[in-house]
């Protein structure tokens, strides 16, 4: 009986060659190709499938239909060229008039030439002092060609009157992101007396010191005005120096916000 059985296969092994079998006759059965077929290099060279190409011509003729339907489409549509400020205002003239304090009067008068040039040589307004109301006034013309001629101009003006040098304030002129901020010692903390001149002190330093560390690490100017402290600076920049003068008015020593001042500059340079 042994010997009946010895050449037959065992069953497990009849199963897996049947399998075997039935996956090479399945993928035979799903190539979109045959093997002996010739790939799109040999039908080429072999001239077979000429049929098939599309013709280059053709496809410039398509192109050149295209681009006269577009052509269609945009002469049937009106274009209108750029407005003038004064023809977006209706044809009105628009005026500002800018308060001068008693104390900035004498380096109004000084610095006048430098005020004047940029807002009518850049600008393009026409601008006077007012003697009688102590006030700047502006004023757009018929050359005006920016809407936002006459709020730059107008923050420009402020910017000196609040104590920037003529330098700094141009820059509002010329870049649409820098903003001024204004607060008070006492909004950070009710301090009075000697507490109130130290804290100013503190913000200050030596000859400066504090303040010229402040300005060159956030790229912002500082004014210190009394009790009140103006910044000028792009608005993530003045973040940074006022949360940098917050720290010195509450007390923090002066080493340390020179600390935090040197990691935030190093950054700023890794950003540019």
């Amino acid at each position: 009986r042994k010997d009946q059985f010895s050449d037959e296969m065992p069953k497990a092994e009849k199963d897996a060659v049947g399998t075997a079998a039935r996956r090479a006759a399945r993928r035979e059965e799903n190539q979109p190709y045959s093997t002996d077929t010739l790939g799109v290099a040999g039908m080429l060279e072999h001239g077979d499938g000429a049929e098939y190409m599309v013709d280059t011509a053709e496809l410039e003729a398509r192109a050149a239909a295209e681009n006269e339907v577009e052509d269609e489409q945009d002469a049937s549509k009106p274009s209108f060229g750029a407005l003038s400020a004064t023809e977006m205002n209706g044809g009105k003239t628009e005026y500002r008039r800018v308060a001068v304090p008693a104390h900035r009067f004498t380096p109004l008068k000084e610095h006048w030439l430098e005020i004047y040039e940029p807002i009518v040589k850049h600008m393009k307004l026409q601008v006077r002092m007012n003697l009688k109301t102590k006030s700047v006034e502006l004023r757009t013309s018929e050359h005006t060609d920016q809407i936002s001629a006459l709020q730059k101009s107008a923050d420009f003006v402020k910017a000196f009157l609040m104590g920037f040098e003529v330098q700094d304030a141009v820059a509002l002129l010329r870049l649409d992101d820098l903003y001024i901020d204004t607060f008070e010692v006492k909004d950070v903390k009710p301090l009075h007396g000697d507490h109130l001149s130290r804290a100013i002190g503190r913000i200050a330093g030596k000859a400066g010191k504090t303040k010229y560390a402040i300005e060159n690490a956030t790229r912002t100017r500082i004014v210190l005005a009394d009790s009140k402290i103006h910044l000028l600076g792009s608005f993530s920049n003045i973040k940074i120096a006022r949360d940098a003068i917050c720290d010195l008015i509450l007390g923090s020593a002066p080493g340390k916000v020179y600390t935090k001042l040197r990691t935030i500059a190093s950054r700023l340079k890794e950003r540019f």
